[in-house]
């Protein structure tokens, strides 16, 4: 295999190293080459990849036809920018960065590049996302008066076999706490909704794990329609939880996120299964994802998220933090 035939994946996490399976099967006979986000000398096995590096810039030396950023999100600007500069297409892990001032930056950096970027917001694939989509879309539940949705799970129970103090999710200075990790909540909230204007929010840490970042967050989300949504995420929960109820005056929808299902509660006792997936490979999302990813830089499609998008979801979480600091309601400022 050729330099000119290979992709290259930053980081060598469990999102990596996901990464770097789901490239064989999407660029199947392309070598994919792995890089330490921190600059640490891999080891072949520990992230079997075809080819590692020592160090970002003899990897892009290579001249990959795209790139994973899946390094701390800390660390996103500055391996974007690099990526960027050298006109290789980047899909970049959720969140995009960890300052509505650093997207900007990646925004501008972009457009002086003309550079192919997507973020990897995956639940955008789960296909009860896109039956919610679509019965949203179609009207189906008539004019919207509400939505709840909830998202946890206990931390240290995520990867059992590590401490999890010391892990990404767990750590300020690595982008971690409940508003960055668990942000897929936002992205969908905003992809289904339209983007949110207002919030009123409460952010705290309990100290029930010992972590210097956020493990509880409870919000209102207020649409530019005048749609109220309540949210809440934490690390606490000891059952995994991922749910969202859609109130409207001709129905409500329940759409369990973990099992993969929709159901549809109607007139007269109504209640109908309109989507199930319980057997589904959660693989597959991130599959459909990075298949969208090579169409954008092979065939000029559209990014699944833009970095509009996804600067807007930053936006929100600056809002929230400000919320809860002040006690007040905060608009979400527009970049």
């Amino acid at each position: 295999m050729n330099a000119s035939n290979c992709c290259l994946v930053i980081g060598s996490g469990s999102i990596a190293k996901r990464h770097i399976r789901n490239l064989r099967l999407v660029l199947p006979g392309t070598s994919v080459h792995c890089v330490s986000a921190s600059g640490r000398q891999l080891k072949l096995e520990e992230v079997h990849a075809d080819v590692v590096h020592s160090s970002l810039e003899s990897a892009i030396a290579t001249g990959p036809i795209c790139a994973i950023v899946a390094s701390p999100a800390p660390w996103h600007l500055s391996h974007a920018n690099q990526l960027m500069a050298a006109g290789i297409p980047v899909l970049i892990e959720k969140p995009l960065v960890v300052t509505t001032q650093d997207a900007i930056e990646i925004a501008a950096q972009a457009v002086r590049h003309n550079a192919y970027v997507d973020i990897g917001y995956n639940l955008r694939f789960l296909p009860s996302a896109r039956c919610v989509k679509d019965l949203i879309q179609q009207e189906s539940l008539g004019r919207i008066y509400s939505v709840h949705a909830d998202v946890g799970q206990y931390l240290p129970d995520w990867r059992p076999m590590t401490d999890f103090r010391h892990n990404v999710s767990a750590q300020r200075s690595l982008g971690g706490g409940v508003l960055l990790e668990l942000s897929h909540e936002l992205d969908y909230l905003n992809w289904l909704f339209g983007p949110v204007v207002s919030v009123y929010c409460k952010v705290k840490n309990t100290g029930a794990l010992d972590i210097d970042v956020e493990d509880c967050v409870d919000a209102m989300l207020t649409f530019s329609d005048d749609i109220v949504a309540t949210l809440h995420m934490d690390f606490l929960q000891r059952a995994p939880m991922r749910t969202c109820k859609i109130i409207g005056d001709k129905g409500t929808i329940v759409w369990n996120l973990n099992h993969n299902h929709v159901d549809f509660y109607g007139p007269a006792g109504l209640v109908r299964r309109v989507y199930e997936g319980s057997d589904y490979d959660r693989n597959d999302m991130y599959v459909a994802e990075l298949r969208n990813f090579v169409n954008m830089f092979k065939h000029d499609a559209a990014a699944s998220v833009t970095l509009q998008e996804a600067t807007h979801t930053l936006c929100l979480i600056e809002a929230m933090r400000q919320s809860s600091d002040q006690g007040l309601p905060v608009n979400i400022k527009k970049v």
